[in-house]
């Protein structure tokens, strides 16, 4: 009898620690890879609806012209075309120069009303808030043409950006009537 209780207790043991093998790899299971979210550009046209401030301005920039700059030949190569081009659309309409998405995101999912107000839905939704990493992206001495790059100089400058007042600033009457009350 006391074989068959030291042979109970032993597959016991045996029993529990594998258990607790099974149980600690299964914790210690690489963790789920999450899947990449990818967002459909949707071009300036569409953001126009809404911006059509920022779009009247942004037209007049360089990155609006960025595509048309470009040579024949180097409207072929890879390397140029990602800098003085947006992306593809959906429906594979190629965009070309700096649209606002090369920027801001693709905008599939963040251009409806209703998320464009929660910045924090549209920034779930695919909306980016660009700063000089992004900037740097392009501006940087990979380009052939590169002679440095000062973000904030470049921000400041409309004839880079659309730096625009919204409407109600660029009102004198609205800023005067402010100042009234």
């Amino acid at each position: 009898m006391t074989k068959r209780i030291t042979y109970l207790l032993i597959s016991g043991l045996i029993t529990l620690t594998l258990l607790a093998a099974v149980a600690l790899a299964e914790g210690e299971a690489a963790p789920e890879k999450k899947e990449e979210v990818t967002h459909d550009f949707v071009g300036a046209k569409k953001c126009k609806i809404c911006h059509k401030e920022e779009f009247a301005s942004w037209e007049q920039t360089s990155h609006a012209k960025a595509w048309t700059v470009l040579k024949p030949e180097e409207q072929k190569n890879e390397e140029c075309i990602g800098c003085h081009s947006t992306g593809t659309t959906a429906k594979d309409v190629f965009l070309e120069g700096v649209q606002c998405e090369a920027c801001h995101g693709a905008g599939a999912d963040y251009k409806k009303k209703k998320i464009m107000k929660d910045t924090e839905k549209a920034m779930a939704a695919g909306l980016v808030i660009p700063d000089s990493t992004l900037c740097l992206t392009c501006h940087n001495d990979k380009s052939p043409n590169f002679e440095g790059f000062d973000f904030k100089k470049y921000m400041a400058n409309p004839k880079g950006m659309h730096v625009i007042p919204t409407a109600e600033e660029a009102k004198p009457e609205a800023a005067t009537e402010k100042k009234e009350s």
